[in-house]
């Protein structure tokens, strides 16, 4: 497993980690045997930097995490989760209008995670307008020991800067992808600059990336809006450009595991944050790790999807 560092956190975490949105079960149902047995084998493996939220199955996400770690562990690994999105997916979200709605998010958080304080701490309302509320509850939890660092889920510059009005923001999560590179523009240079931390998720594009699905495909989770409309069309066009880097797939490779690989190509990713429902799924994301693209392979996926 490689390692770096987190921006100006200074930890150094693994460089393929593990996104828990999953094992939440709002991409199928995961037993919870499975979700455990994934969650212990991570880190068997070295992964030490482990992504959920409080939205993510409703909290079970985070009560898997709490139980699959022991408290003899519990410093050997990173916990970031998020908060800002409870129950929005049912139509019922929380208004988070006063810091107090954030704090005792993250006391149900730190209860779920079984542990008394979280590492990482991120807003995860990506459109968010107006930060105070989220930079005075954060920064009381960070002053209380609750939280240890905090950031921000999103993919809009404007949102980052105004989150980031202070100075205070260590990391971003933001969706990165060989066939989503919208972020190469303003939002890793800004985080270069200002030493910002970055968890990339969607390193697969939901899945798309594996190489997998086909023009037939249908789904019934969060990605239903790609049965239709604009999703539709959005869903064909990138199944075309997966078709365009079958080149990369091999013997010793999968499709995922290159795609993995070529985001570890960009030295201003910290980690890359997969998902996982079985072991199988685990074990072949955290390989990518082991090896990597060649120049020539870089340059020709550079070619292909520029």
């Amino acid at each position: 497993m490689q390692y770096r560092e987190l921006g100006r956190t200074g930890w150094q975490v693994s460089a393929i980690s593990l996104g828990c949105w999953g094992i939440g079960g709002q991409w199928g149902p995961v037993e919870e045997d499975t979700a455990l047995a994934v969650l212990r084998r991570a880190f068997e493996l070295g992964v030490n930097l482990y992504d959920t939220a409080d939205a993510y199955g409703l909290g079970r996400s985070e009560e898997l995490v709490g139980q699959a770690f022991a408290k003899s562990d519990r410093e050997s690994i990173f916990i970031a989760t998020k908060v800002g999105n409870w129950a929005r997916r049912l139509d019922h979200p929380l208004s988070y209008a006063i810091p107090e709605h954030i704090t005792l998010c993250c006391d149900a958080s730190l209860h779920r995670l079984k542990t008394d304080y979280i590492d990482l701490y991120q807003c995860h309302i990506g459109g968010l307008e107006e930060p105070s509320v989220f930079l005075e509850a954060f920064e009381k939890l960070k002053q209380g020991g609750k939280i240890r660092a905090y950031g921000i889920s999103t993919d809009s510059i404007a949102a980052l800067k105004r989150f980031d009005r202070d100075g205070t923001c260590e990391t971003l999560q933001l969706a990165y992808n060989v066939i989503g590179r919208g972020a190469e523009t303003e939002l890793f240079p800004y985080c270069r600059e200002k030493r910002i931390g970055t968890l990339i998720r969607n390193p697969l594009g939901m899945g798309v990336l594996a190489g997998k699905f086909s023009p037939e495909t249908r789904f019934d989770d969060v990605r239903s809006g790609w049965n239709e409309g604009k999703g539709r069309e959005n869903f064909l066009r990138n199944l075309e450009k997966v078709e365009s880097l079958r080149f990369l797939q091999g013997d010793n490779r999968t499709l995922a595991q290159a795609a993995l690989q070529w985001i570890l190509t960009n030295p201003d990713v910290s980690c890359a944050i997969p998902g996982a429902k079985n072991l199988d799924q685990l074990e072949a994301n955290i390989r990518a790790a082991d090896t990597q693209l060649t120049p020539e392979e870089v340059q020709q996926i550079q070619n292909t999807v520029a």
